[in-house]
């Protein structure tokens, strides 16, 4: 038997909790031409925004360059946050190194190290969804257009 379907507050509670603590996302993209691309990265939350880097010639890399757009899941298909966000491109030496320390500890990869040419995408959310199933689908809305709904 399912749980009572939650309230907004829970779900947003519940939703800023697994950005907080989750440490990987599944990213969604597509290319000029409508090819989509979907990879788990790891994120960091700095309560504004999710930072995430890939390889800047990498599928992922170059569609969010290009269209700026993303489509992103945290949590499991029976309890899931949906967020769609924008992308800023940040070149891999543009981010305050604090910055880039604090991604670093908390996901245990430093895309500064590696040979390939990584770049940041600072993703900031523009709507956020959030249900278990079909009895949450109703009220699933949590932000719109940037901001919290409640």
């Amino acid at each position: 038997m399912s749980p009572a379907p939650r309230s907004r507050a829970e779900r947003r509670r519940d939703t800023e909790h697994r950005l907080t603590h989750d440490i990987d996302v599944w990213v969604a993209t597509a290319s000029a031409d409508g090819v989509p691309y979907l990879v788990p990265l790891s994120f960091d939350w700095d309560g504004e925004a999710l930072l995430v880097a890939t390889p800047a010639d990498s599928p992922t890399g170059r569609n969010l360059a290009s269209g700026r757009i993303v489509r992103l899941a945290l949590g499991g298909t029976r309890d899931v946050s949906m967020i769609e966000g924008e992308a800023e491109v940040l070149e891999i030496d543009a981010l305050p190194r604090e910055r880039g320390d604090r991604f670093v500890a908390r996901t245990g990869f430093d895309p500064r190290a590696p040979a390939t040419p990584y770049r940041w995408f600072r993703i900031s959310p523009r709507r956020v969804q959030a249900w278990r199933e079909a009895d949450e689908l109703a009220g699933r809305e949590l932000m719109r257009d940037g901001r919290w709904l409640l």
